[in-house]
């Protein structure tokens, strides 16, 4: 990576997955070391923030059958049920007031782990003008991976906050897999102290 620092534009927007209370260590579906990454997206926030950049939240917010439950025949434990106190940001995570959130799987029998899908993300894109994504959250190899091809493929920019994305892992190199395939994607990997302050 060059020590050139990447600026944000008019046109450019950031984008954060699921950071909700039962993706978070202690929660339904906890990911291993996903409060690490609280700081790092706040600072991105701040950077967004302070320029008047959009900044968009996808949640996972599933009836109490979502067909992804375990109970249902799917992958998962319950979690992240409309409403509940596990679908909601944890108290150290704020969401500024002008952020706008994308509620995602809300369908019983769709799954759904990209914040495009079914949601009216792509049009709120282009009604603002956004050309250029910077998308990080929960989880990596699931729905942070799913937004990135999604965003690829409705030709977004993209650039992949990879210090502030953290992997399910069901195997122990999910995580690197999907950031290599993110990458040969298009996504750019980016980081906070590359970001012009």
């Amino acid at each position: 990576m060059s020590s050139m620092r990447e600026e944000l534009y008019v046109g450019d927007a950031l984008l954060l997955a699921d950071i909700q209370n039962d993706f978070l260590p202690g929660g339904a579906l906890g990911v291993t070391g996903g409060d690490e990454i609280l700081p790092v997206l706040r600072g991105y926030i701040d950077r967004f923030q302070s320029r008047g950049l959009p900044i968009f939240l996808s949640q996972d917010w599933h009836p109490p059958d979502h067909c992804s439950f375990r109970e249902q025949g799917g992958p998962w434990p319950i979690h992240c049920v409309a409403g509940s106190v596990g679908a909601l940001p944890p108290p150290s995570f704020p969401i500024p007031e002008t952020a706008t959130i994308i509620h995602k799987a809300t369908v019983q029998a769709k799954e759904a782990y990209s914040a495009f899908h079914d949601t009216p993300l792509h049009k709120q894109l282009q009604a603002a003008g956004i050309t250029r994504l910077f998308i990080g959250g929960l989880a990596t190899d699931y729905c942070v991976l799913h937004t990135v091809k999604d965003a690829r493929e409705l030709s977004y920019h993209v650039c992949l906050l990879t210090d502030a994305i953290k992997a399910v892992n069901l195997a122990w190199d999910d995580g690197r897999k999907a950031e290599e395939a993110m990458i040969r994607l298009g996504a750019i990997p980016t980081r906070l102290e590359g970001l012009a302050a």
